[in-house]
């Protein structure tokens, strides 16, 4: 028992840490133009913890799954805003 010990609690330390992500959808009203949505999504992406970055120009959202650890929905809205385009959370999952 001692050895299995000894073999499993090192190997349970070089497991990293599951990620919390989380997928937020913003309104960003002033999206506008088909190159808005480029803009929108180069701020949000120079965010830490950033997984992926998602624009539609026609509903004028952005859906963003983030870690949660690195980063907020505020965070994340304040970026689009600095870029021009305000924006507001919609749906966090």
């Amino acid at each position: 028992m001692r050895v299995a010990i000894a073999i499993v609690v090192p190997l349970l330390a070089t497991v990293p840490a599951v990620a919390a992500q989380h997928t937020a959808t913003f309104s960003v009203p002033d999206m506008t133009c088909p190159l808005c949505p480029i803009t929108v999504t180069t701020a949000i992406r120079h965010l830490d913890g950033i997984v992926s970055v998602s624009t539609d120009v026609g509903a004028k959202t952005a859906t963003v799954v983030f870690d949660d650890r690195k980063t907020s929905t505020a965070s994340i809205a304040d970026a689009s805003a600095n870029a021009g385009y305000p924006a507001a959370l919609v749906n966090e999952q």
